[in-house]
């Protein structure tokens, strides 16, 4: 398993030969069973904390997790150079703990290409909507630590964040 690298990449995958942003073209792919993990981090007060289950919106963590779930199908509409493709699982798991709200994606596919910008997008929504349903106690409120954890499956191998704890199921 390739652990992260500290190398810039080769080159860019997303422009053209004349230096023009263009999609890459997955044709020639094939399809497999391709996985991707993100987490991200919504730092907030105890007060805010405490508050959470008492949120006159509803509960954060379920409507941040549906949010998710929403996000990372439509991913190929937020980000210029995603193709569209068939999610078959998006799992969004939100966890109170110490200090904020830790948020876990997991995104699988059949296609032609992965599926981390859908990891990732999932994981931001959904913290992005923690912010939203809880501005109102404190509009400080930080997100952090948006990133890829893992990723299975594709021409690039397996990835693992050095760290990074994925759930690999």
């Amino acid at each position: 398993m390739r652990k992260a690298s500290k190398q810039p990449p080769k080159r860019l995958s997303h422009y053209d030969a004349a230096g023009r942003a263009s999609m890459v073209d997955v044709s020639g792919k094939q399809a497999n069973l391709r996985e991707a993990e993100a987490r991200a981090f919504v730092a907030m007060s105890r007060e805010v904390i405490r508050a959470l289950p008492r949120n006159p919106k509803g509960d954060p963590l379920e409507v941040a997790r549906i949010a998710g779930i929403l996000a990372a199908k439509r991913t190929s509409e937020l980000i210029p150079m995603c193709h569209p493709i068939p999610l078959s699982k998006v799992d969004v798991d939100a966890k109170i703990e110490k200090d904020g709200v830790s948020i876990h994606t997991l995104v699988r596919t059949t296609a032609e290409t992965g599926v981390e910008m859908e990891a990732l997008v999932a994981a931001s929504v959904a913290a992005l909507t923690v912010y939203d349903m809880c501005k109102a106690l404190d509009k400080g409120i930080e997100i952090r630590e948006v990133v890829l954890l893992r990723k299975s499956g594709g021409k690039s191998g397996d990835y693992q964040r050095a760290g990074g704890k994925g759930r690999g199921r």
